[in-house]
């Protein structure tokens, strides 16, 4: 089937030679990663995790917010989900690929990810992480597409793969849970020593992943034509707006206990992030764009425009996908070295290098998602 990403218009051609040029800019960035070592970053002893850590968060959610249209479809016979499950999966394999992408972009010495197969450490949580992660990437890809090349033959899916579906229904929410307890098990980081980081973590999952699912939808049905269905976009704004709820119930519980409690420790990283502390407040503006972002989406989700109008909808997925992004990524990830083990604030930017390296990353897992969406939209629409 992969013949049919082979075929396509001018725009289809120009689209992937764009990708590509990103993905050479990447590469030579890495290059100079490699050579030089991690001192071309902005990383150093007291924030250790940055840019790369932060996508790596984030698209761990996009990966396993498939769920959200492989449970409804295949447990609940909901019809609706029929064009859409098949984009979801795709979704999931192309995030989890940028995940362990941004895994080794953030390794010194990437080659010494094998140690963690070679020789497991079933007490680590990266060994679970990686392993999960791995698992997810092969399910999904898996399921799909043998799903997708019956389909194209016409004959019904075999009997083995509905295991393998039902499967990564779980798997989904693991891969998130053990990246929540990743950073929950750092009794040296208060904002991340809590116990609803993994009901936070998949609350933020299923809305900003379900938001891009609509918007890549959309993107479909502009570009190509094929239309996923009215129905099932209602459906899944429905789940954004239970999801965003939840996770802003989720962050408010936060402030409560931290601020409530009145315990120093808890406090700093959220009066950093929000409100400045000690004179500095790098992240101040970017983390209530986040809050006003995400109060924003679900003021234009609740209203009737959503229903009548894609561009509406689009601008309420796009707002839900930025205020996650920069809450969970930028806001969670970095606030979360504030202040240091020793009561230092040390701010972080990303160098150059960096931008370019994740935008290199970027740039592969939409390839790869453009690709098997390619043939996805070419199966699907044969006559």
């Amino acid at each position: 089937m992969i013949e049919k990403a082979l075929k396509g218009n001018r725009n289809y051609w120009l689209w992937i030679a764009f990708l590509c040029l990103v993905i050479g800019s990447g590469l030579f960035a890495y290059s100079q990663q490699r050579w030089f070592g991690l001192t071309v970053t902005g990383m150093g002893r007291d924030v250790s995790w940055g840019l790369y850590i932060a996508q790596f968060t984030f698209l761990v959610g996009v990966a396993a917010s498939a769920v959200m249209v492989v449970l409804p479809y295949y447990l609940h016979n909901q019809k609706a989900f029929a064009k859409t499950v098949i984009i979801g999966e795709f979704m999931a394999v192309s995030a989890t690929m940028m995940c362990l992408l941004f895994i080794l972009a953030d390794m010194g010495r990437p080659d010494r990810v094998l140690n963690v197969l070679l020789y497991p450490s079933p007490h680590a949580m990266v060994f679970w992480d990686v392993l999960v992660l791995n698992g997810y990437l092969v399910i999904n890809f898996v399921s799909a597409w043998t799903v997708l090349g019956a389909e194209r033959k016409g004959v019904p899916p075999p009997a083995w793969i509905k295991p393998v579906i039902y499967l990564s229904i779980p798997w989904a929410v693991s891969i998130h849970t053990v990246t929540a307890f990743l950073y929950a098990g750092l009794p040296g980081r208060h904002l991340w020593l809590t116990a609803v980081l993994a009901p936070r973590f998949l609350a933020s999952a299923f809305a900003a992943g379900t938001a891009l699912l609509i918007l890549v939808t959309l993107i479909l049905k502009k570009t190509t034509g094929f239309d996923a269905g009215k129905e099932a976009r209602e459906k899944l704004a429905v789940l954004v707006i239970y999801a965003g709820l939840v996770n802003f119930f989720l962050i408010g519980t936060e402030f409560f206990t931290a601020f409530y409690s009145n315990v120093p420790a808890h406090m700093q990283s959220l009066q950093y992030l929000f409100f400045g502390l000690e004179g500095k407040s790098q992240l101040v503006p970017w983390m209530w764009v986040s809050l006003l972002a995400g109060i924003g989406a679900l003021a234009m989700l609740f209203s009737q425009k959503r229903k009548s109008s894609n561009l509406w909808l689009a601008a309420a997925s796009g707002a839900m996908v930025l205020s996650i992004w920069i809450d969970k990524g930028v806001g969670l990830i970095i606030g979360g070295f504030v202040p240091s083990p020793l009561e230092e604030i040390v701010e972080y930017s990303p160098t150059v290098t960096e931008i370019v390296i994740t935008l290199g990353i970027w740039a592969i897992g939409t390839l790869l998602l453009t690709v098997l969406l390619k043939v996805a939209v070419a199966v699907k629409t044969m006559d």
